[in-house]
């Protein structure tokens, strides 16, 4: 098993181009120098170094830096944890905290994020890259050879990818070299150019761009941060062979005003999970593009690749050997397998959708847990399997549909969060008595965020002061602002007293209390009427969602 650190020095001598950076013209840096940069930072960080876990906390977009002190922290044993710059105030600084890292890498524009923070850590310890002080620590070390003689093991923990469970505590999921190392083979050739505009603090980032690129010595463009009007000029500026993203990337390119050269360009293909099956059909038919999409959790225990002919939408099939299956959560047994129309329609839903679960002896060995939270590792390792959190269906042929997601865990635009932290911001307004956050279907992929909120005695809800009051929250991540607001005289119980959010997601926007919605992001809230409802079901029809409708 190849760690990290192996791959990185396979680069030692290699002089094809490895990195550019799409936001600075003419940067770019041979693999060479890439590794002769991450030794620089590796010594910088072994100087840094304090007793406890080396945990290194990054929070800087898609630069070069971010791929230099990866590399560095490779070669020196150290952890990078991905800092989620969405994240804001309270629920930001918890993050660092957790984690324990000993020193945080930034930039000044994003450490304004941190400024006035409880990061557990003294303010000298935050490095801003464009400082004298982080200047003077590089040329200090220049020269500084690779630390051949000891390299981390394959089980040295990597990085710590930020997730989030239903209890809005935050989750780190520990990844070592030896996991991370095992993604470098993809099939690149040093010919292929990869386009990252993924977040190098996202797992997607690292599994089907960085480490595979490097591994095959290919070159990879880096995009600060993604842009739908910049993708196809930087796909011919650069050359681009493939690219990866998340979610609804894919329709805000389609969005662009196509031309007569869409298909001028050099891309064969891209992994796209979570698209929705319209935007990859339209996206192949208009840029000539084969898309993948598949399925990988960010706990690595399990993961689907897509298979010839199989239905839109799908995930695709398991490595031969991986035991993985669709469980019904409340008894244990295997769902029986989902039955389809001519039309590729669920027919069914009820039994046929569960928990994708990983049942072979390699789950609890592929998955290496949450950053000091055993008991959120212990409810992943249920009886021995790996428990995804997400639901699924499996039709006879073996092959893998996502359906949802559970209970409090939202996944929208490609970023998973809790309910918990927004139910908190949004209890800070004085008219409101209750809340509850829960997912809805997205009329593409993924999720959307909706509230139902019971108010005080004697007060009615005001749209435009409900969303100024969600913009003066400093802490409400810009992903985390509901699309749906269900105003309810009383929100439904259990018999222990908790919010029945089952019930409130069943409903969605088909529910006799008044509904107010954007129909836009960034649109004002305006009610729901009957006639924006259809539309809004006609919108999932036409992307082949309408299984995940709500019914009245």
């Amino acid at each position: 098993m190849a760690t990290v650190a192996e791959v990185v020095l396979r680069r030692r001598d290699d002089d094809n181009v490895g990195l550019r950076s799409a936001d600075v013209d003419g940067s770019s840096w041979t693999w060479r120098e890439v590794v002769q940069e991450s030794a620089v930072r590796a010594a910088v960080l072994r100087s840094l170094r304090r007793d406890g876990p080396f945990h290194v906390g990054v929070l800087l977009g898609n630069v070069p830096e971010y791929v230099f002190l990866l590399g560095a922290a490779a070669l020196e044993g150290a952890a990078i944890v991905g800092i989620n710059p969405t994240r804001r105030g309270a629920e930001l600084a918890a993050d660092i905290r957790h984690t324990d890292c000993q020193l945080i890498v930034t930039d000044r524009r994003q450490a304004e994020l941190l400024a006035g923070l409880d990061l557990g850590l003294p303010a000298d310890r935050v490095l801003v890259v464009e400082d004298r002080a982080w200047i003077s620590l590089l040329d200090e070390h220049v020269g500084a050879p690779p630390p051949e003689a000891r390299l981390p093991g394959p089980d040295a923990l990597f990085v710590l990818i930020f997730t989030s469970g239903s209890s809005g505590a935050p989750k780190a999921v520990r990844a070592t070299q030896g996991r991370i190392g095992a993604m470098a083979d993809l099939g690149f050739s040093p010919d292929d150019v990869l386009y990252c505009s993924m977040p190098l603090f996202h797992g997607n980032a690292l599994a089907s761009n960085l480490l595979p690129g490097m591994g095959a010595g290919a070159t990879i463009v880096l995009r600060s941060r993604f842009s739908a009007s910049g993708f196809l000029p930087d796909a011919r500026r650069f050359g681009v062979t493939y690219f990866n993203t998340v979610g609804r990337a894919l329709s805000y390119i389609l969005a662009t005003p196509s031309s007569a050269d869409d298909r001028d360009h050099r891309i064969a293909f891209a992994i796209a999970p979570e698209s929705s099956a319209r935007d990859i059909a339209e996206f192949e038919a208009r840029f000539g593009v084969t898309v993948v999409e598949g399925y990988g959790s960010s706990e690595g225990a399990i993961r689907l690749f897509p298979v010839r002919r199989q239905l839109p939408g799908a995930l695709g099939r398991p490595e031969a050997g991986v035991d993985i299956a669709v469980i019904d959560p409340a008894t244990g047994r295997e769902c029986p397998p989902a039955r389809h129309d001519g039309e590729g329609r669920l027919l069914n839903s009820g039994e046929a959708i569960g928990e994708l679960v990983r049942r072979d002896a390699g789950a609890d060995a592929t998955f290496e847990g949450y950053y000091e939270n055993p008991e959120a590792t212990a409810e992943r390792l249920r009886n021995g399997w790996f428990w995804s959190g997400d639901l699924a269906y499996r039709d006879a042929d073996g092959v893998f549909y996502f359906a949802g997601r559970t209970i409090d865990w939202l996944r929208v635009d490609g970023e998973n969060f809790a309910a918990a932290p927004v139910e908190r911001i949004v209890g800070r307004h004085p008219d409101v008595a209750a809340v509850a956050v829960y997912s809805v279907p997205d009329p593409r992929t993924g999720d959307q965020v909706m509230m139902a909120v019971e108010l005080r005695d004697g007060t009615t809800f005001d749209p435009e002061g409900f969303a100024r009051f969600l913009a003066e929250q400093a802490d409400l991540g810009p992903k985390w602002w509901p699309r749906f607001v269900r105003v309810t005289p009383g929100l439904p119980m259990t018999a222990t007293n908790k919010i029945a959010k089952p019930a409130l997601r069943h409903e969605a926007w088909q529910t006799p209390d008044p509904v107010w919605w954007r129909p836009e992001p960034g649109s004002s809230y305006t009610r729901l009427t009957p006639d924006a409802a259809t539309g809004l079901a006609a919108e999932f029809t036409s992307h082949g969602r309408q299984r995940l409708l709500p019914q009245p």
